[in-house]
């Protein structure tokens, strides 16, 4: 859990540099599970039903890292 946390704190500091990689680990760790990828963008969902889409680029755009910040931080509610 300690190397997520230090990409949680990565993602805080700059949120533009972040590799898709990292955002899965962060993801996964948080509950959410790759529900399924068309094309470039990949669905993410947790077992309250909570969906977010990410693209799949290196590096993520600084809107989709704080959107799984701001769904891990709340617990992932809708």
């Amino acid at each position: 859990m300690a190397g997520v946390d230090k990409i949680i704190e990565k993602m805080k500091n700059q949120p533009s540099g972040i590799r898709m990689d990292e955002a899965h680990k962060v993801l996964a760790a948080s509950g959410y599970r790759l529900d399924r990828q068309k094309g470039s963008h990949r669905q993410y969902v947790n077992s309250s039903g909570c969906v977010t889409t990410i693209k799949d680029e290196t590096p993520l755009k600084a809107v989709y890292v704080k959107d799984i910040l701001s769904r891990i931080a709340e617990g992932g509610k809708p």
